[in-house]
């Protein structure tokens, strides 16, 4: 029983010493593990990827010397390595990066062109079709009719009646000469009538009554809407006092305003549709008058004016609608979503996908515009894939790296340009060591850097013999092969 209990005792042993060893094994195997950088790829060529800087891809001109949050957005900062500095043909975007941004791409297309243009239009009055009513002689305001501004008024309805005293003679005359039966008398004291401002049916009932008339009834010369009416009982009116402003409504116009790059487009004497909310599915069409000479500086928009009829009155001033002006199609063109144009004021730009992650951006000819769609005349071709949205870190990212600025330049001009132009700036010695140089300078105005402290290559070693840590130096640097290597370093003061 004993030597029953010893084995077991002594196996108990042996179970903990492996377990303990094991863990131990497990624990320091994991250690290691923590402690060792991942590497991708083939074992043979795996290299340890170089971080030139960190930045904000909101703020790419301003660079920082170490991992963060970044001080001006609600983000980390992105590291710039050494090895997505070789090709100065695009920009590349991580991939995460770029789906985190939901960035998406279209295809250029070959298609026709509608010259349709659409917009949103107001109901305004005619101001063609107005009358003013005025007081052919002085008097007074004996009655006003039941007429108020907004009201609608049929053509020869009464607006107010006038006592006009001084007209009691010159009909009292003219009834005299009717008496003598001379018709030359009588042509001429009915042309004397008129002259005072009697209208001719007024001149007809006195010549009928045989009674002077010295109340006339003015009524509304045609039909439409009371836009103003100044008068009331009792008033003394003179001759030529606007009495009511009477607007037309047989016919409306519609007032749309138009980007300036689509007034080509529009055909004046050209036919327009009009949809109205108010009455579904009804198509009006009109007739476009005229393009105003004038354009709204702020918007840079310019205002068609066209006239529809305004059949049974429908068309109330105020109301709103959907046009379409011009129409047809045109010849089959390049189309791409206009909200992929990136239009910096001297040039248009297309972020063009190249494969990989990479972007290129491509100075474009722009044509006609309509429909969310552009047309390219020059630049891309049939196929290629352009981004749609997030172009703006595209955009940062090719600002930041020169890609956009060498789109003016030619090849041979930008590899010239690159030997003889040094970005300049002043700094401090940080540390040195062989052809390695750390600085904490200022300001890099050619590059809109801030002041930092980053390392550089010197061009040649015996460019630092006479300089030592803590020296104020002037110095200029160019990017080469991923690398920004001093070509002049000057002592200066401090």
């Amino acid at each position: 029983m004993k030597k029953s209990t010893y084995q077991i005792a002594v196996l108990i042993a042996a179970v903990a010493a492996v377990s303990g060893m094991g863990g131990y094994w497990m624990a320091h195997r994991a250690a290691g593990a923590e402690a060792m950088p991942i590497k991708t790829g083939n074992p043979a060529t795996q290299v340890e990827r170089k971080v030139l800087y960190w930045y904000d891809p909101m703020m790419p001109n301003q660079r920082f010397d170490k991992p963060g949050k970044s001080p001006f957005m609600d983000m980390q900062l992105v590291a710039k390595y050494a090895d997505e500095q070789g090709d100065g043909a695009g920009v590349k975007i991580d991939s995460g990066i770029s789906q985190n941004l939901g960035m998406r791409t279209a295809k250029v297309e070959r298609g026709s062109f509608s010259s349709t243009v659409r917009a949103v239009a107001n109901v305004q009055l005619n101001d063609r079709q107005v009358a003013i009513v005025q007081a052919r002689s002085n008097g007074f305001v004996e009655r006003v009719y039941a007429r108020a501004p907004g009201d609608v008024i049929e053509r020869g309805g009464p607006l107010v009646d006038l006592l006009i005293p001084e007209w009691a003679g010159a009909q009292a005359e003219f009834l005299a000469v009717l008496g003598t039966k001379d018709l030359a008398l009588i042509q001429a004291a009915r042309a004397r009538l008129q002259l005072l401002g009697m209208p001719a049916d007024l001149i007809s009932r006195v010549e009928k009554s045989g009674r002077p008339q010295t109340v006339v009834t003015i009524a509304a010369p045609i039909a439409g809407l009371i836009q103003t009416l100044d008068i009331r009982s009792g008033m003394t009116v003179s001759a030529g006092a606007p009495l009511a402003r009477i607007n037309g409504l047989d016919t409306v116009w519609l007032e749309a305003a138009i980007p300036e790059a689509q007034a080509a487009l529009v055909n004046v004497g050209g036919k327009l549709e009009a949809d109205f909310a108010a009455y579904p599915g009804e198509k009006f069409t009109g007739k476009i008058l005229a393009v105003l000479p004038e354009s709204n500086a702020d918007s840079r928009t310019l205002r068609v004016r066209a006239e529809l009829p305004n059949r049974d009155g429908k068309l109330k001033p105020g109301m709103y609608a959907q046009i379409g002006l011009g129409g047809g199609k045109a010849a089959p063109s390049l189309l791409v979503p206009s909200e992929a144009v990136i239009r910096t004021g001297a040039r248009n730009i297309l972020l063009v996908t190249t494969g990989d992650g990479r972007y290129q951006p491509v100075e474009v000819k722009l044509g006609q515009e309509s429909d969310g769609k552009s047309v390219i005349l020059d630049g891309v071709t049939e196929g290629q894939q352009v981004v749609t949205s997030g172009q703006f870190l595209i955009d940062s990212e090719a600002s930041l790296k020169g890609v956009l600025a060498r789109l003016n330049t030619s090849p041979g001009a930008d590899a010239k340009s690159a030997q003889m132009s040094l970005n300049e700036a002043t700094g401090k010695i940080e540390s040195l060591r062989d052809t390695d140089i750390t600085l904490s300078h200022g300001p890099v105005p050619t590059l809109g850097w801030g002041a930092m402290t980053m390392s550089f290559k010197l061009a040649r070693p015996e460019m630092a013999t006479r300089l030592k840590a803590g020296d104020s130096v002037h110095f200029g640097f160019q990017e080469r092969n991923g690398n920004y290597v001093i070509e002049k370093l000057d002592r200066s003061t401090p």
